[in-house]
């Protein structure tokens, strides 16, 4: 048992178990004011005695109940590590994980000798060796250039030819094969939020990304005004979006779930809200909610889409129930104008995304 000076709002000793740390036996104490005796409830936990003017305790609590509140002390840290690359719930980012994970094995191969011979010459060449060789006139040896040099030529060949194979195994254009017909998704990066048109359904979603389980998705991606770029961490591959032009990615959830999407290229003051949510559900819940969808609510048509494209962050995601045809290529050919973007000038000294005392950019 052990006494400890916890920093509240009333400086007081903390007697706690020094196996569990937890609850059991914890008594409080003002500083110089006399032990206190335990509590009739703790009492069958620990047994109190004044030591030195604060209280001690011995628990007889079992060392199960400290591998307890070891782990209730680790699961606050533990809930920040939200899911991303290494948890990959499809098959693009299933093969970017492999490639990391390839190319990490690679590296280690002369980064783990090189430390261990480090090491090993720093000991062996210590004061007190006396059995290691001073050779202060040596200069040459071909051996140990030919390893020096072997070795990282070796580590580039493999990364170069573990790079070369994976570009055309997911180059973005290149489609997923399926047993379906890939489902056409048109995505617009706008200031600070993102568009989804689905031309085959007729609708349109504003920071939300609905997709069939199973089912290959092929996108078509631009911008609204400035360069971007679409990232869901858990399917993979992220890619750019320019305003006038297009580009594609393939991409496939293979499991029902809610998975993080956000831009990953700085645009501006609202940058940090422009995320998105991907509800990967099954195939007929899928259909399900595009008929739900459609004919409900708004229709997006350029008067709208010139009302969206207007700078807003933070936008709480809703859907268009109707869209105008070829909308998406009217914004690509740029036959509806950009977005102006994050305006151009000197900032005020007050400037900030939330008070609106300022537009400069």
């Amino acid at each position: 048992m052990t006494a400890r000076r916890q920093r509240c709002g009333c400086d007081v000793w903390l007697a706690y178990c020094g196996n569990c740390r937890g609850p059991p036996a914890i008594m409080q104490r003002r500083i110089n004011t006399g032990a206190t005796a335990p509590a009739a409830s703790d009492r069958r936990h620990s047994k109190g005695l004044a030591v030195h003017g604060m209280t001690r305790f011995a628990c007889n609590c079992k060392l199960r109940g400290g591998l307890k509140a070891a782990a209730l002390c680790a699961s606050p840290l533990l809930t920040g590590c939200a899911p991303g690359v290494f948890h990959p719930a499809g098959p693009v980012a299933a093969a970017e994980q492999t490639i990391l994970l390839n190319a990490l094995a690679i590296m280690l191969t002369i980064v783990i000798p090189t430390i261990a011979a480090t090491l090993g010459f720093a000991w062996w060449y210590r004061a007190g060796n006396a059995r290691a060789r001073y050779r202060p006139d040596w200069a040459y040896s071909g051996g140990v250039e030919a390893i020096t040099w072997a070795i990282p030529v070796l580590v580039v060949m493999f990364l170069g030819g573990l790079t070369w194979i994976a570009s055309h195994d997911l180059d973005p254009y290149r489609r997923l094969e399926g047993k379906t017909p890939p489902l056409e998704v048109q995505v617009v990066s706008l200031d600070w939020k993102w568009l989804f048109i689905y031309p085959a359904q007729g609708i349109a979603s504003v920071n939300q990304l609905t997709i069939p389980v199973g089912v290959p998705v092929h996108f078509s991606l631009t911008a609204a005004s400035v360069m971007n770029t679409f990232f869901v961490p858990q399917l993979g591959s992220m890619i750019y979006t320019m305003n006038g032009m297009a580009d594609q990615l393939s991409l496939q959830a293979d499991k029902p779930g809610t998975y993080y999407g956000q831009s990953g290229h700085f645009s501006g003051d609202g940058f940090s809200d422009m995320h998105f949510m991907v509800e990967a559900v099954p195939p007929d819940q899928f259909t399900s909610w595009a008929q739900q969808t459609g004919g409900k609510g708004a229709a997006l048509d350029p008067n709208s889409y010139a009302e969206l494209a207007k700078q807003s962050s933070g936008v709480k995601p809703f859907a268009y129930g109707s869209v105008a045809p070829g909308l998406f290529t009217m914004i690509v050919s740029q036959q509806l104008p950009p977005a102006p973007g994050p305006e151009i000038g000197r900032p005020e000294a007050q400037v900030s995304p939330r008070s609106g005392s300022g537009n400069a950019r």
